[in-house]
């Protein structure tokens, strides 16, 4: 082993920031994902939106949220924010 280095047990996963994810909680930010984005209009179930979501969920767990009702509403949250862009449009460029 070489100095300064920690060994994690198996399946255990070490983000950039430092934060430890083990595989039961890797499993349940996954099925927290999958809900969220079954949550959403199929038009909004794309593949930015859900890194974005991902991105929540991640910071909320590496914090140490588990339940999955708080992920999945800070999830979903997180959308109302990435949103604001439409109203910097004005009305009168707005097509609906």
């Amino acid at each position: 082993m070489l100095p300064g280095r920690i060994l994690f047990p198996e399946g255990v996963h070490v983000t950039s920031s430092g934060a430890v994810f083990s595989p039961d909680l890797i499993a349940l930010m996954k099925a927290v994902l999958e809900d969220a984005s079954a949550a959403l209009p199929e038009a909004k179930r794309t593949s930015a939106i859900r890194a974005e979501m991902a991105c929540h969920i991640l910071a909320a767990a590496g914090k140490g949220e588990r339940n999955p009702e708080v992920l999945k509403t800070l999830a979903v949250g997180s959308l109302v924010d990435c949103t604001h862009y439409s109203h910097d449009i004005s009305p009168e460029r707005r097509v609906v």
